[in-house]
């Protein structure tokens, strides 16, 4: 079976940003354990050593931690450092070209967050 969610983007770090998904949705929770390496390279089809450089890409920001012997487990406090640093993210490549291009267009805060609010209900 070979990488699905391959966009062009090193595949270690997809591996990275798809345990960072399951943390923030809860499928992982904090001082729970995250699948192994082992694992990641058997369903995805790839390099056990690739599964293991996205893993360590998260021990070596705090995200995970590993318990010798017994496998790796995410660490507390894990998923709101992740969801501070996606809304900071979120701010950056969404609202504020929104506020650029709004700008550009004559659109004002108040028309924007009517525009929000219209479009929001779907």
């Amino acid at each position: 079976m070979s990488f699905p969610m391959d966009d062009g983007r090193p595949i270690f770090q997809q591996i990275a940003e798809k345990i960072e998904d399951d943390i923030v949705d809860g499928t992982l929770s904090e001082e729970g354990q995250a699948p192994s390496t082992t694992h990641f390279a058997q369903f995805y089809g790839i390099n056990p050593a690739t599964a293991a450089k996205g893993v360590n890409v998260l021990v070596d920001q705090g995200i995970l931690y590993k318990k010798r012997g017994i496998g790796m487990f995410v660490a507390e406090g894990a998923r709101e450092r992740l969801v501070l640093r996606r809304q900071e993210q979120f701010y950056e490549i969404y609202i504020v070209p929104l506020l650029r291009e709004a700008e550009k267009l004559g659109i004002d805060n108040k028309q924007l967050a009517v525009l929000i609010q219209e479009k929001g209900r779907g």
